[in-house]
């Protein structure tokens, strides 16, 4: 429908607002990052985005007067890999749900993950 805002996407606005965290110089208060975004946003919305990610460990705030000033934490693969670990953390068959996962991939996935597993134990090896 013409004139209708569409819905953003979910993790969309946080994908938004980490690209705006890691394009700053240093740490930035949530006023810098609705400007960055072009104001389209309310800062409460901004604050409410941050907040968010700051719960989920992919931004980090330091007090700054009155508010805050933020860094990011993880980048996009990061973010995703958060709310991967949301999501299993949050099954009773974490089992079943990996089992799925993985009969879900592709060849090339399969032994992408396969070589991923192998670095991982090669770098724990001492």
């Amino acid at each position: 429908m013409a004139g209708v805002p569409r819905r953003r996407g979910q993790g969309e606005l946080e994908t938004l607002v980490l690209a705006a965290l890691r394009a700053a110089d240093g740490p930035v208060t949530a006023g810098w990052v609705q400007e960055w975004l072009g104001g389209g946003l309310a800062y409460t919305t901004v604050i409410t985005i941050l907040t968010r990610l700051h719960a989920k460990g992919a931004v980090a705030r330091e007090r700054a007067g009155r508010s805050f000033e933020w860094t990011p934490v993880a980048d996009e693969a990061g973010l995703a890999a958060l709310r991967m670990r949301r999501v299993l953390d949050g099954e009773s068959d974490r089992e079943a749900v990996l089992a799925r996962f993985v009969t879900g991939l592709s060849s090339a996935e399969e032994q992408l993950v396969r070589d991923l597993l192998a670095q991982a134990g090669e770098d724990g090896e001492d």
